[in-house]
């Protein structure tokens, strides 16, 4: 795949995301960033971890920045003190050049990471239940053929409409 088609289907991949799907990204992106740090780190490649290091913070102030606190409460409390606690701790893989700093981060999003990944299959596959439901629950339309063969068989269940839907896991 060249490199134009794999940035497009990344932008297609978050402008058609769920928000749930967009959160989960997010962690999956800074989980990355952490792994792309410490494999820098045993490089003794500075630059390299230093970029890693900073776009992981970015993305964890971006999760704790779009906290909803009114609507959240204690959860929405509860995962900035966590975001707090990740933005302390990766301040040291730079100062320390220390990658456990970087594992422990990890090991404290990757449950989040996950909740997020189960939430989003669950809510993407309640839209395709739901788009299945209401393709089911749709009248044929009528057409002349279609009209001429109820006519004559008015007993016949007109068959579902199909629509220009598609939805893919």
């Amino acid at each position: 795949m060249n490199e134009h088609a794999a940035q497009t289907y990344k932008h297609q991949q978050v402008n058609t995301a769920s928000p749930a799907k967009m959160v989960f990204m997010l962690f999956e992106k800074t989980l990355s960033r952490l792994q792309e740090a410490k494999n820098a780190i045993e490089r003794n490649d500075i630059q390299a971890r230093c970029n890693a290091n900073c776009s992981a913070q970015e993305l964890i102030a971006h999760l704790s920045n779009t906290l909803d606190m009114e609507q959240g409460g204690e959860i929405a409390a509860n995962l900035e003190r966590i975001y707090a606690h990740c933005m302390i701790r990766l301040m040291d893989v730079d100062r320390k050049n220390d990658p456990a700093a970087a594992d422990e981060v990890a090991r404290v999003l990757k449950p989040l990471r996950d909740s997020w990944a189960e939430l989003a299959e669950r809510s993407e596959g309640e839209l395709r239940q739901a788009i299945m439901i209401a393709q089911q629950d749709r009248p044929a339309p009528k057409t002349s053929e279609s009209s001429e063969a109820s006519a004559s068989s008015s007993e016949e269940a007109p068959a579902p409409a199909k629509s220009g839907l598609s939805i893919s896991a």
